[in-house]
C-alpha cells in the first residue's frame, strides 16, 4: 500500500501549502472562504467555510461547519466576525452532519447572529439533527457503561481502559453543549440557493447518520465535509447504539455518488487542504479498504479473531484510549462488512467476546 504522501502526491493542490492564518480567510472562490481552526486532538485542524449570501432581501453570509465550543473556538470566530464579514452579518448556519468538530457552536452562532427581523436558522439532515440533539441532551451514564460493555464484547478486557470509558460521560455535550431549537431540513437532492449561485446536496452514509455534502456547478466546488478527506480515511465505525451495522458498506457505496461529479471540481474538505482529483481518491480509498478487509481474511484464517486483535493488522501506530476507541470501532466495521457478505461467521465466546472466523 503506497504511503499517505504518495497517495497525497497523486492529486493536485491548487493553492499548493497556503493555509488561512488564525482568525482569518483565504477565498477559494468568488464569494467562499475558507477558514481553520484549531482541535485539540490528533487530528488537530477543521476547515470551515463562508458563502457570500442573500436571504429575504438582506446581504450576509452563510456558515459551513462550526468548530468544536470552547473559549479558542468562539475567539477565533469573534476574530472572522471582525476582519471578514464586511460589516454583514451570518444568515444561516449549515452544517454537513452531526459529529462535535462540525455542530458544537451551531447553537451559539444562531444565536448570536438572529435579530427581531431574521432568525440565524441551522440548516442539517434531520437525522444528524435528531442525533445530535439526543447526544447532547441525554444522560450519558447509561450510555458510557454500555459503550465499555460494547468494546468489551468486541475483545477490549483491560479494566482500566474500560473503567476510563465508562467515566467518558459527558464526551459530546462537553463539545456540544446545546443544539438550536429549530432547524431546516436538508435532504439529498436539495438544491439551494446561496448568493448568486445553486449548490446541491449529495447524502453520505457510514460515517455519519445523514451527512450532507455541497456540490456547485457554476464554481466547479465541492464541499465534502467528512465523506472525502485528501489524506486521511474517513472514520467509518460501528457503535454501541447500533451493534449490528454494516456502515463500511453504506461509506463505499456513497462515495460513489461523487464519481459523476467533473474531474477538475475542487474539493474543500473538512480536514486537510483544498484538492482536485476527486476520481482518483474515490479509487485510492477503495484500494485501502479492499487491503484491509483482505489484511482481516489473512488474520482470520489463521485463528477466530476479535476486532481488538485486529487494531495492529489494521493501525500500524501507537494509539492512545481516544485513538483506540475509534479504532475498535473502525477494526468492527471491517469485520462486518466481511460478515455480512458471507465472508466470515460470527460467534460468540463463553466470555462473551465477539470472534469472526472464515466462513
Amino acid at each position: 500500500m503506497p504511503s499517505a504522501a504518495e497517495l497525497e502526491r497523486a492529486l493536485h493542490y491548487p493553492l499548493a501549502d497556503r493555509l488561512p492564518p488564525r482568525g482569518g480567510a483565504i477565498e477559494v472562490a468568488p464569494g467562499v472562504l475558507w477558514l481553520r481552526m484549531a482541535l485539540p486532538y490528533a487530528l488537530d485542524h477543521i476547515n470551515l467555510w463562508l458563502l457570500r449570501d442573500h436571504i429575504d432581501g438582506q446581504d450576509g453570509w452563510s456558515v459551513v461547519d462550526c468548530c468544536i465550543d470552547r473559549a479558542e473556538s468562539r475567539a477565533d470566530w469573534e476574530q472572522v466576525f471582525a476582519s471578514q464579514l464586511q460589516g454583514l452579518p451570518i444568515l444561516r448556519v449549515i452544517v454537513t452532519h452531526m459529529h462535535p468538530d462540525h455542530i458544537g457552536l451551531a447553537h451559539w452562532l444562531c444565536e448570536r447572529w438572529s435579530t427581531p427581523a431574521h432568525e440565524c436558522r441551522l440548516w442539517i439532515s434531520a437525522t444528524d439533527y435528531q442525533a445530535g440533539l439526543y447526544n447532547s441532551t441525554v444522560v450519558d451514564d447509561v450510555r458510557a457503561e454500555r459503550s465499555a460493555q460494547f468494546f468489551a464484547s468486541h475483545g477490549l478486557r483491560d479494566p482500566d481502559d474500560l473503567e476510563k470509558i465508562r467515566q467518558r460521560k459527558s464526551y459530546y455535550s462537553s463539545h456540544v453543549p446545546a443544539v438550536p431549537p429549530t432547524f431546516r431540513r436538508l435532504m439529498d437532492g436539495n438544491v439551494l440557493r446561496i448568493g448568486a449561485h445553486e449548490w446541491r446536496c449529495i447524502v453520505g452514509y457510514g460515517h455519519a447518520p445523514e451527512h450532507m455534502a455541497l456540490y456547485c456547478a457554476a464554481l466547479g466546488l465541492l464541499i465534502s465535509g467528512d465523506m472525502m478527506l485528501p489524506r486521511i480515511s474517513t472514520n467509518v465505525s460501528v457503535y454501541e447504539g447500533e451493534p449490528e451495522a454494516d456502515p463500511l458498506t453504506l461509506f463505499l457505496d456513497s462515495i460513489d455518488r461523487f464519481e459523476a461529479l467533473p474531474a477538475d471540481t475542487l474539493v474543500l474538505p473538512a480536514h486537510g487542504k483544498p484538492f482536485v482529483g476527486l476520481q482518483t481518491r474515490i479509487a485510492q480509498l477503495h484500494e485501502h479498504h479492499r487491503e484491509r478487509l483482505a489484511d482481516v481474511l489473512v488474520t482470520a484464517r489463521e485463528h477466530p479473531v476479535t476486532a481488538h486483535e485486529l487494531l495492529p493488522v489494521l493501525f500500524h501506530r501507537q494509539l492512545d484510549l481516544h485513538q483506540t476507541t475509534f479504532a475498535m470501532g473502525e477494526a468492527v466495521a471491517h469485520l462486518h462488512r466481511l460478515w455480512y457478505a458471507g465472508q466470515l461467521a460470527r460467534t460468540r465466546d463463553a466470555q462473551g467476546v465477539w470472534r469472526f472466523a472464515l466462513g
